[in-house]
């Protein structure tokens, strides 16, 4: 299911305008966004948790040429199953 896909299900469920669904889904997509990279998380009971962690710098090689090259450190969004979709899927 893509980004299209995902707003005429929440426009036909929930009996608004594909126009509504959007700004809905963008809505909530923006509200993720700024509060992960405050560096809080998001919790939707029965759904799971977004959060941030740090990955540690490592090396790693260059597939084409083999050279050994440096991967900095950065912060990664992740997400957690919550238990409710664990159980239904």
């Amino acid at each position: 299911m893509n980004k299209a896909d995902l707003i005429s299900k929440i426009a036909e469920d929930a009996q608004i305008t594909k126009e509504q669904a959007k700004l809905s889904l963008d809505s909530f997509v923006d509200a993720v966004t700024t509060t992960l990279k405050e560096g809080g998380k998001v919790t939707l009971v029965g759904f799971g948790t977004f959060s941030v962690t740090e990955r540690a710098s490592r090396n790693g090689r260059n597939p084409q040429t083999g050279a050994e090259i440096k991967i900095e450190a950065k912060k990664v969004a992740k997400f957690k199953a919550g238990k409710e979709l664990s159980e239904t899927i």
